[in-house]
């Protein structure tokens, strides 16, 4: 099974397990932040979705897409004016912990629940390099190797210009969190596990609207 399939298979459990939490429904009002429109291919609903991205990450997203470019720490949203806010392994791309604080109190803003997921940074895997261990060692160190040699290079064959631009940003402004920080920055949220080979491999922060029945159930579950 190539890396592809993989993430779908994953990505297509997690919006499952989405849809399912939130009872989403063709009216159900989602803001995806930092999104693309490919999770919503892997969707059994499709939502009244507003995807918010820097114009340079706009994909081909049909006639089911509202796209609108803007920063994800400034949503030019009234406050819970959606349903839902989505954010899939976004939160560590943003920068350092101001920005990430900013980024989180966004989301609980402009929405009355959301669902925030974010690779877990104790995970051995780095999900961006797709190195073991390489996010445990100091900059310096992770700069020297992952410029001579990284799993996501061998996988994703980029061009010289691509392979510098997301080095530069891994270097510079990605920022995995714990489970710890995670809830700080979502105080009112509920934390979900997934995890693979009985390590977490992933945490979902998620809130659901007061008017909801409280979520059941037990917190982990077994996926990517």
């Amino acid at each position: 099974m190539g890396i592809q399939a993989v993430m779908r298979y994953f990505r297509r459990k997690r919006m499952r397990r989405f849809e399912e939490t939130f009872s989403i429904t063709a009216e159900t009002r989602v803001l995806d932040v930092g999104g693309t429109p490919f999770n919503w291919t892997l969707a059994r609903v499709r939502p009244r979705l507003t995807i918010v991205n820097f114009p340079s990450a706009k994909e081909n997203s049909g006639d089911f897409v509202a796209w609108v470019g803007a920063d994800g720490r400034m949503l030019p949203f009234p406050d819970r004016c959606f349903d839902v806010a989505f954010s899939n392994s976004v939160i560590e791309h943003v920068g350092d912990a101001a920005s990430q604080r900013r980024f989180a109190a966004e989301i609980a803003r402009v929405a009355r629940a959301y669902w925030v997921q974010t690779p877990n940074r104790w995970f051995p895997a780095e999900p961006h390099m797709m190195m073991p261990f390489i996010h445990f060692l100091p900059r310096r160190w992770q700069s020297a190797i992952i410029r001579r040699f990284t799993f996501w290079e061998l996988l994703a064959r980029p061009d010289r210009h691509a392979k510098d631009f997301y080095i530069e940003h891994y270097l510079r402004d990605i920022r995995l969190l714990d489970a710890r920080a995670l809830m700080e920055m979502f105080p009112e949220a509920r934390l979900i596990r997934e995890r693979v080979g009985g390590l977490t491999k992933s945490l979902i922060a998620v809130k659901r609207s007061g008017r909801d029945r409280p979520m059941t159930g037990p917190q982990g579950t077994r996926s990517g």
